[in-house]
């Protein structure tokens, strides 16, 4: 049943996290507490799990309840362990399905951090290169695996760590985190691979067409002929640069877009199909279910609840 005040309009678009709102009574430390490096603990429910989005990296390691995660156009479970880093801006949630009567006093361990400094950093520190990676991958969200109990000794080593001592454990961190192989990113399609020579910058190119163009007809042969490459030459490349054939990557930016028309819009799906770029409705809907996991109906519905209890 909706709880939506029906004279309202429907709220489709994240909240901006203000820093003025971050109160100790949430499970925030105060101001004198923090430097570069923020500790926030707290349960569920909270004011603090609804759909929105900040200017600061946020480290999540999930302690009770089990549930759905949102982060960006991801939609999927969590339960106790679940370690999850979302990048600056990108919208997200959590949302405990099975909390006991009264509710759990801690559900969520969360590290809060800026870019700025970390990139400055890095500018004059070689070693912080694994980190930048790793910050360039947050962009999409990565939830890590393998990880959590490792995850709950350094939140605590960074929560009871002041000044030097608490950078110290916040590089321990970033450093398992920047060293873990076992993870996957959530949301949308990302680049992969460092390759910095001439065809790699085409592909790139190609890459940029692709996620601007990606309603238009787009065939690998075509594209091919236009960098001067034979196709096979050209799909090799694209796949070195990208991980994925051509023709998954191109549904894969389609099917995010749909996904995020889905989300933001009351568009039919028959014609978010046609709009970003599927002449087939049996086709788009098949593609979705293989990107998402999901058809787009029932994406749809369950994006809803990214909001909590505030929407229907």
């Amino acid at each position: 049943m909706s709880t939506r005040d029906p004279a309202r309009p429907r709220q489709r678009q994240p909240e901006l996290e203000h820093d003025y709102a971050r109160s100790p009574a949430l499970g925030y430390e105060s101001a004198d507490d923090t430097g570069l490096v923020r500790c926030i603990a707290h349960g569920f429910p909270t004011p603090l799990a609804r759909w929105h989005f900040h200017d600061e990296y946020e480290l999540h390691l999930i302690t009770a309840t089990s549930g759905k995660a949102f982060v960006g156009d991801w939609i999927g479970p969590f339960q106790p362990g679940h370690l999850a880093l979302c990048g600056p801006r990108l919208p997200h949630n959590w949302i405990s399905m099975d909390v006991p009567e009264g509710g759990v006093a801690e559900r969520d361990l969360v590290i809060q951090f800026g870019h700025a400094p970390l990139a400055h950093a890095a500018e004059q520190i070689p070693e912080f290169a694994e980190v930048m990676a790793l910050l360039e991958r947050a962009r999409h969200g990565i939830e890590f695996f393998g990880l959590s109990e490792r995850a709950l000794g350094h939140f605590h080593a960074v929560k009871a760590a002041r000044g030097i001592q608490r950078w110290a454990a916040f590089c321990a961190y970033l450093a398992d985190l920047a060293r873990c192989t076992d993870f996957r990113l959530l949301s949308s399609v990302r680049m992969q691979g460092e390759q910095n020579d001439a065809e790699s910058d085409r592909i790139n190119t190609v890459v940029d067409r692709i996620t601007r163009d990606y309603a238009q007809p787009l065939s690998a042969a075509g594209l091919a002929a236009e960098l001067g490459l034979s196709e096979s030459r050209f799909s090799r490349s694209f796949r070195r640069a990208t991980g994925n054939t051509f023709t998954d990557f191109v549904n894969r930016v389609r099917v995010n877009r749909a996904g995020q028309l889905l989300m933001e819009t009351d568009s039919l799906v028959m014609h978010i199909c046609g709009e970003v770029g599927f002449n087939n409705l049996a086709n788009f809907n098949r593609r979705f279910l293989e990107v998402k996991g999901l058809t787009p109906s029932e994406f749809r519905r369950q994006a809803s609840q990214r909001f909590g209890g505030r929407q229907p």
